[in-house]
């Protein structure tokens, strides 16, 4: 589930904001539960117990059914995540580009894989030869289990222009055939052929629909992913705020015309989980792959 600082997402965090309501999310997560196995388990009425399963209900993380004269609940969510919004720096200029996600210039992977577009697939699925296929450009999701894809950024700063700070945003995933939204996936970022630093994928999810995802995806396949913001610094790298790695502006070496980026989950990562890689009409974020050079 994605939250963020809206007044939509309230009545979820209203719901999580109470100690009886959260042990009942802690309870069915073991197992499903009817409301007179919770009352009996927590030693509170029926009414109570149903009171506080309605509005856990209301904000969309559990929900019921019926299994004989039984009104059973069960989580509908494993995970929650809260997007806040990016500060914005005004010290520097900005140089902003984004590549969409089929725009990629190299690649090497092995199925599960695929591409799709607004309207279908793009090519067959679990086929690498189709990621060279030209419609690959219209291409709004990509996925594989393990290799990379490599985009090429254009580098528009000047000879006196002097870069001090970059960002890369884009909204990744897992891969799993069809889906599971407990499938961790060690992804390495690089930049210019430099490990910026491994971020661990929790899964690939399908728990609700993306909001942008197009009404022809199946509900059981990847439907959203995690926006992530890595930020490149003279001192070193931060994902998403927090420090990353010691990967610095120096070490990328950028004074080409293109920036080279590579998304890879390693042959020899601990968890070889895959990639799915969202780009607009497709996930939460209805953007690219972007990439922000802040300059003076």
């Amino acid at each position: 589930m994605k939250l963020d600082l809206s007044n939509e997402s309230l009545l979820t965090y209203k719901a999580l904001a109470s100690p009886v309501r959260l042990d009942i999310l802690r309870k069915l997560s073991y197992k499903h539960l009817s409301v007179r196995e919770l009352a009996e388990e927590m030693n509170l009425s029926s009414t109570i117990v149903l009171m506080h399963l309605n509005k856990l209900a209301e904000a969309g993380l559990i929900e019921f059914e019926r299994v004989g004269h039984n009104k059973v609940s069960k989580l509908k969510v494993d995970h929650i995540n809260v997007n806040f919004p990016q500060e914005i720096y005004t010290a520097f200029d900005v140089q902003t580009t984004d590549v969409p996600v089929g725009h990629f210039t190299n690649f090497s992977v092995k199925p599960s894989c695929g591409l799709a577009g607004k309207e279908n697939y793009i090519g067959k699925v679990d086929n690498p030869a189709y990621f060279m296929d030209p419609e690959r450009m219209s291409a709004g999701m990509i996925w594989w289990t393990e290799g990379f894809v490599e985009y090429q950024f254009p580098n528009y700063l000047a000879r006196n222009d002097t870069l001090q700070m970059l960002d890369l945003s884009m909204e990744l995933g897992s891969e799993f055939p069809f889906s599971n939204n407990v499938w961790p996936s060690d992804i390495t970022f690089s930049i210019n052929g430099h490990a910026i630093g491994n971020w661990t994928s929790p899964g690939d999810f399908s728990d609700t629909r993306g909001k942008y995802t197009p009404l022809w995806v199946p509900d059981n396949v990847n439907q959203y992913g995690i926006l992530k913001t890595v930020r490149v610094t003279d001192h070193g790298s931060y994902l998403d705020g927090q420090p990353f790695s010691e990967a610095s502006l120096d070490d990328l070496k950028i004074d080409g015309d293109t920036v080279t980026v590579r998304f890879e989950v390693k042959k020899n990562a601990k968890n070889r989980g895959g990639c799915t890689i969202f780009g607009k009409g497709f996930g939460n974020f209805n953007q690219d792959i972007e990439m922000k050079m802040f300059y003076s």
